[in-house]
């Protein structure tokens, strides 16, 4: 009995072991495949409700069981997942192909689509359709049959090559561990940061300390460690992954990647790879976007360069270092900032213990959106470190399920992510609710201490529960237009501005307290960490700005004459570089994002998003950050309602007005 055949409603993950999975995707995708077959078959005339819809609610079955299988090959993957995932990423992609390129089917899509002016259909209705033409379009269903093909080819390459990106990033970043025995190098680490490289020595049946380049291990090496050719040593191999000489270099693939995507895009009749995706972003162009990060870099350069200044003299005076180096900025920008703002970061973290943290998102969102959490043991999960919750709101109605994943392992990537195991629909008068999950990489509890997070940590979970918020209270019709699916530089409006609450001393008073003592935070830290944000918000923005424009540079030219990735590289950062180039070391071959993720052409939707969040937080405080009419307006127009209408128009119907960036520059102190 295979249990991903079975009827479920939470992922069944005790049940699944890695041989269920292959004949599980195989039969789901013959289910769906007959479920389209019907549709075409159908001798009805075409209708909204015989096709649009119809097509919408295909493939359950095999979403589900690929999310399931996905999210693992993220949170809990092995070699036989892996192994797995390259075997049935083109089944997916050749699936997906045989629907977009099936004529008779796209002839039924787009009988209704031109007879749509007839039709009495609700905004989210006519959305749906035209986003399902659209989908026909932009995969080639108007091409001839010799191209057709040509677009299967490239389609199946492009699933493989980003597998195959991600996997090397992965086997890079295990590979690396740096392995310590004299106690003196690790002079200015903080405890925490020493006791998990120890218990991570003590894992590995070693005398000393391991770090490695995973993000808990490595930041606080790269923030904290006197000893500066070790610091060298870790920021050299972090900036080498998958730039070596070995099985594991990433720069063909790149090229192949990049080189794909613009045919693909002329195969569709569009000029580059950046023209074809924008076309369905809030952007709408390459162009645009590259005026928006200029008009940016113009506004934030100045400040970057004075601040450069000022850290490399504060180098020169403290440990008469006359050239900053990459390996450099965390150690001397943490210093700078603990003179000037007097605040260390290890200071804050006993005021934020993880499960405190955790509390204080659920009682921010009960009081904003009227949500209630509560931990329940009888949901299966995949790893004992998972945490799962039942969401309801203040009259009782159940909203979604939560899953929080929250340590390091070996097997887990890194970084930190939302994502889905059910999605949400109205489906034959039943509104099917979410199941919703967040994985993030943070210090592991020790023999001695819980797990206490940065504050970074602290705002990266604020992040990515603000996307899960996004993803639990989604109230739409179709699952294709529900939650997270929305243009892709919309998707991070509601975790950007879910940040915003940690920086107010409202918000902080509810989850901040000492874990020993349960000292609520003093009030001069929260006075510190508001003043300390914009702190050196110029080389931040420059740095953000620096991956938009590579990736725009990647995506918005032909990438045919293009022989060296470093120089390539090199040039797309001339105008944002701050500090001198590390010849061994390649942003681009590990820049999963826009080559293993799906931000291609669309990294800059992190600063675009930043416009929107700063703009909209505005509208809080000017009215109370707890108020219930402004909150009330920001579930009803942009948390609940997906991608059901054009984001710019949800935006205003909240806000009242477009977005200006003027909030923004005010809130980093560039004005």
């Amino acid at each position: 009995m295979n249990p991903l055949l079975q009827p479920f409603n939470t992922a069944p993950f005790s049940k699944i072991s890695n041989e269920h999975y292959k004949p599980a995707i195989k039969k789901a995708i013959e289910i769906a495949k007959k479920e389209i077959a019907e549709i075409v078959e159908n001798k009805a005339k075409p209708t909204f409700e015989n096709t649009t819809e119809a097509l919408d609610f295909t493939g359950e079955r095999l979403n589900r069981i690929t999310s399931i299988f996905f999210n693992l090959n993220s949170a809990e993957t092995n070699e036989k997942i892996q192994s797995i995932a390259q075997e049935i990423s083109p089944w997916l992609s050749e699936f997906r192909n045989d629907i977009t390129l099936n004529q008779a089917l796209f002839q039924k899509v787009k009988t209704v689509f031109e007879d749509r002016e007839h039709l009495t259909l609700t905004p989210e209705q006519k959305t749906l359709l035209e986003k399902q033409y659209k989908g026909f379009a932009r995969n080639g269903a108007n091409l001839n049959d010799v191209d057709k093909t040509a677009l299967r080819k490239i389609d199946a390459s492009l699933s493989k090559l980003s597998l195959k990106f991600g996997e090397n990033v992965l086997t890079e970043t295990n590979a690396f561990e740096m392995h310590l025995v004299d106690e003196k190098q690790l002079s200015g680490l903080p405890d925490s940061a020493k006791e998990a490289a120890l218990q991570l020595a003590t894992e590995k049946g070693k005398e000393g300390w391991i770090f490695t380049l995973d993000y808990p291990s490595y930041i606080p090496f790269l923030t904290y460690a006197d000893h500066r050719e070790l610091r060298k040593k870790m920021a050299i191999a972090a900036g080498k992954k998958a730039f070596q000489d070995n099985d594991f270099n990433n720069e063909k693939i790149v090229l192949d990647i990049v080189q794909l995507r613009h045919q693909r895009a002329q195969l569709l009749g569009y000029k580059t790879h950046a023209h074809f995706v924008l076309e369905e972003r809030m952007a709408e162009t390459p162009e645009k976007v590259i005026a928006f990060s200029n008009d940016l870099l113009k506004k934030a350069k100045p400040a970057a360069k004075e601040e450069f200044k000022n850290l490399e003299a504060y180098a020169k005076k403290l440990d008469g270092i006359t050239q900053l180096q990459k390996w450099d900025g965390a150690y001397y920008s943490e210093k700078l900032k603990k003179e000037i703002f007097d605040l260390d970061q290890e200071i804050l973290k006993p005021y934020f213990k993880l499960e405190n943290v955790i509390d204080g998102a659920f009682i921010i969102a009960q009081r904003l959106f009227d949500l209630n959490f509560e931990a329940v043991t009888d949901i299966d999960k995949y790893h004992e470190d998972v945490k799962t919750y039942n969401v309801t709101n203040t009259k009782g109605d159940f909203i979604a399920v939560f899953y929080a994943d929250f340590h390091p392992r070996k097997g887990k990537r890194n970084g930190a992510w939302m994502t889905s195991y059910k999605p949400q629909q109205i489906k034959n008068g039943k509104n099917e609710r979410p199941h919703v999950s967040i994985v993030c990489n943070f210090t592991k509890p020790t023999a001695t201490k819980p797990s206490l997070l940065t504050f970074n940590e602290v705002t990266t979970l604020f992040h990515e529960f603000g996307h899960a918020l996004h993803g639990m209270l989604a109230n739409t019709t179709y699952n294709s237009l529900s939650g997270t699916s929305v243009s892709w530089d919309f998707v991070e409006l509601p975790s950007q501005i879910l940040e915003n609450w940690c920086y107010e001393k409202e918000a902080l008073a509810l989850f901040a307290k000492h874990y020993e003592t349960g000292e609520m935070i003093p009030m001069k830290y929260v006075k510190k960490i508001k003043e300390s944000a914009s702190f050196h918000e110029g080389m931040q923005t420059l740095r953000q700005l620096s991956f938009g424009l590579l990736d725009m540079s990647w995506h918005s030219q032909d990438p045919s004459k293009i022989s060296s990735i470093k120089d390539f590289e090199n040039t797309a950062f001339a105008d944002t570089k701050l500090y001198p180039d590390v010849e061994g070391n390649c942003m681009s071959t590990a820049f999963s994002h826009i080559f293993q993720g799906g931000y291609s052409a669309g990294y800059y939707s992190y600063k675009w998003a930043e416009v929107l969040d700063a703009d909209a937080f505005e509208y809080f405080l000017e009215k109370g950050i707890f108020n219930k009419e402004v909150a009330t307006k920001f579930k009803e127009n942009i948390l609940s309602k997906g991608g059901t209408e054009k984001p710019m128009t949800l935006y205003k119907r909240f806000r009242g007005k477009e977005p200006k960036p003027d909030a923004l520059l005010k809130r980093a102190g560039l004005l």
